[in-house]
């Protein structure tokens, strides 16, 4: 069966630095799959060869069984990859509901010309108010985003990229600048949404991927240094040496 996402090899250099170093990877479909390790040990780069904005120099990735190493950004979205909190800017001066209706209209294949459209047209706005269902802000969905909270904000870039319908949903540290309460809110909503979607978890906060992650992958110097479960790498004296044990969070 074919994966939800599969890295072969994957290499990138800028220079003589080398960012992704023969990196292979399979994601499970219906895991939550955590990329961790330290400051420039190459995860960003690895986002972006996956989702297409960096063109690995040598190595393959493939989407549910396609290979997609040579597609678009825009191609891999509609495919089914959706990369939370820098899949779009929010919109200033619309509401949260009016944000999520714009990654509806997007999904559908319609140009922003008509954003006036987006908030009368019910085929958008059920959607867009199931997705701020979805990560708690039902209640929010009138609110213009710059009233909401630095955590809202977060809900509401999850709840855009949710509007998607991904398959394959790429978390792209989601617990940044979270206080303690809204880190715990987070990690309950994406427990919910991890039942029913595979996601890649990008993030420093090990209480967060311990909680979420069904398998955890340790990218240090741009190498994968070990693949395992939540326990195998917490466990494991290369991992903590070169990442946990430097209190990385």
């Amino acid at each position: 069966m074919s994966a939800a996402l599969q890295l072969d090899g994957l290499c990138k250099s800028f220079g003589s630095l080398r960012a992704t170093d023969n990196v292979s990877l399979r994601v499970e479909a219906g895991e939550c799959h955590a990329i961790i390790g330290p400051n420039g040990a190459g995860k960003t780069t690895l986002i972006g060869q996956i989702t297409g904005e960096i063109r690995p120099d040598a190595g393959r990735i493939a989407l549910l069984g396609t290979d997609v190493t040579h597609w678009s950004v825009p191609r891999r979205a509609l495919s089914g990859l959706a990369r939370s909190f820098q899949i779009t800017q929010l919109a200033q001066g619309f509401s949260a509901l009016d944000n999520a209706a714009f990654a509806v209209q997007a999904r559908q294949g319609h140009s922003f010309r008509f954003l006036a459209d987006s908030r009368k047209d019910p085929s958008l706005r059920k959607p867009a108010l199931d997705a701020l269902t979805q990560v708690g802000l039902a209640d929010r969905a009138d609110r213009l985003v710059e009233t909401l909270s630095h955590g809202e904000r977060r809900q509401l870039e999850l709840a855009v990229a949710l509007a998607m319908q991904p398959r394959i949903l790429l978390l792209d540290e989601p617990m940044a600048g979270m206080g303690p309460e809204e880190g715990e809110r987070m990690v309950e909503i994406l427990r919910g949404i991890k039942r029913h979607m595979t996601i890649v978890l990008v993030e420093h906060d090990m209480d967060a991927v311990f909680a979420l992650a069904d398998r955890v992958s340790v990218l240090v110097a741009g190498a994968i240094l070990k693949t395992g479960s939540p326990a195998d790498v917490r466990s494991d004296e290369r991992v903590r040496d070169a990442y946990l044990g430097a209190g990385s969070h």
